[in-house]
């Protein structure tokens, strides 16, 4: 039996259409993410990880070498 996928935008995406954002869903114990405009490219984490990745957002930790 296969189940959808519910996503949900960003309440940052302004709400329209037409705009870019990022869409979250839960599915068989992972984060999945994606943005609205590529949604055949998904990204699958465990909630620790993306705990760890807004940490790391929010702490503006992020800067490449």
């Amino acid at each position: 039996m296969s189940h959808s996928i519910n996503w949900q935008k960003s309440s940052f995406s302004g709400g329209g259409d037409g705009n870019s954002c990022v869409e979250l869903a839960a599915h068989n114990g992972l984060i999945r993410l994606r943005e609205s405009d590529e949604p055949g490219t998904e990204l699958a984490v465990t909630p620790d990880q993306l705990a760890r990745l807004l940490g790391r957002v929010k702490g503006g930790r992020l800067g490449g070498a």
